[in-house]
């Protein structure tokens, strides 16, 4: 099975390898990234942008690798916290293409701290924003804020993978989900 993953990020790679082998354990499968684009900004403030840019992903995906048997977009997404400046959660929409089906779940969320937010609000990125906030490098490609504020008991991979997971329902239920064209 040939899985394509709108996205380089090493990340996202390790939450769909993870989230397939525990959703098709007999299954082989290979895991390959395409530079795909969201289609959206840089930092989706919004829970339609994100799932928008989870989707452009998906589509992308399929039109640079139209041999695969399945495309992902996963899109991080903030969502402010209405009545409360600078407060956000963070989570991710996960779009799965199938040949003939589509499946989407959104991730659990979580409360950012109010200095990142309040970066965010100036304009960074969730990512930018937390490396300077933590005072580290690169931690959108290993295990994310989330990762960050848990000590690592829950790395941004384990986040995004359950997600997935979800997002494989409609392939583990295919009667009670309609046929689609994605």
């Amino acid at each position: 099975m040939l899985i394509v993953v709108g996205s380089e990020n090493p990340v996202k790679l390790e939450a769909v390898s993870t989230a397939f082998a525990a959703i098709f354990p007999d299954a082989s499968f290979e895991v390959r990234p395409a530079a795909a684009d969201s289609g959206v900004s840089a930092q989706p403030l919004s829970d339609a942008e994100t799932l928008r840019g989870a989707q452009n992903r998906a589509k992308a995906a399929r039109a640079l690798q139209p041999e695969a048997d399945f495309w992902l977009g996963i899109e991080g997404g903030l969502q402010a916290i209405d009545g409360e400046p600078g407060t956000f959660l963070s989570y991710c929409w996960v779009v799965v293409l199938g040949r003939e089906r589509i499946g989407r779940a959104r991730s659990a969320s979580y409360e950012l701290p109010k200095r990142v937010g309040e970066l965010i609000g100036q304009g960074m990125e969730l990512g930018e924003a937390d490396d300077a906030v933590f005072g580290v490098s690169g931690s959108k490609r290993k295990g994310g804020g989330v990762g960050l504020l848990t000590g690592e008991k829950v790395t941004r991979s384990q986040f995004y993978a359950e997600a997935v997971k979800l997002a494989l329902i409609p392939f583990l239920n295919p009667n009670l989900f309609p046929l689609s064209e994605g």
